[in-house]
């Protein structure tokens, strides 16, 4: 039921919000050059997948979890971006391809070894990552993988077609405070 509602949540989205997306690829490449940023991560049963978003941090940036990058990476439109979630929504793209669901586990990269040690033993990745979750409306990022598990755990034990759209809303309203991004 939810690959449908993923499907066709994900596919009017791209739909209606392009003239968005155009926008902020135009305004991207005055900001870095390359506007969209992909990145293989980890999804359902830990097969990989490329992550799509709109780029927030200087193209020279090391490919690390967000946590662990320097908040001076972060351009000015990325920081507006990753404020407002804008940065997310060319991830419809992998929701329409069957790679992500609008609420799931956030995907993380592969050398996140703890994380991927706590949520394998818990089972996580037996569903596909998400655009949103629990964790991200509770402000629970990676940088702490035996509670990121285990969050995960839980809204994947008790998710809702009532939750996944709470979830939704709560994110599109501002709860959770993005990526977290160590300050320098």
């Amino acid at each position: 039921m939810t690959r449908f509602i993923d499907f066709v949540a994900a596919f009017l989205g791209l739909l209606l919000l392009w003239p968005i997306l155009l926008f902020f690829i135009i305004i991207g490449l005055f900001d870095t050059g390359s506007p969209i940023f992909i990145q293989t991560r980890v999804g359902k049963n830990k097969k990989a997948f490329r992550l799509i978003k709109f780029r927030t941090m200087s193209v020279e940036t090391k490919s690390v979890a967000s946590h662990l990058a320097n908040n001076a990476s972060i351009t000015k439109l990325g920081n507006f971006l990753r404020k407002t979630k804008i940065d997310e929504l060319p991830q419809l793209i992998n929701v329409v391809k069957g790679e992500m669901s609008l609420v799931g586990p956030r995907p993380n990269l592969f050398n996140q070894e703890e994380l991927i040690k706590e949520r394998d033993a818990l089972g996580v990745y037996g569903v596909l990552p998400g655009v949103t979750g629990l964790a991200q409306v509770q402000n629970i990022d990676m940088s702490t993988p035996s509670l990121l598990a285990k969050t995960d755990k839980q809204m994947i034990d008790s998710l809702t077609v009532k939750q996944y759209f709470k979830y939704i809303m709560m994110t599109v309203t501002g709860s959770g405070s993005g990526d977290a991004v160590k300050p320098k």
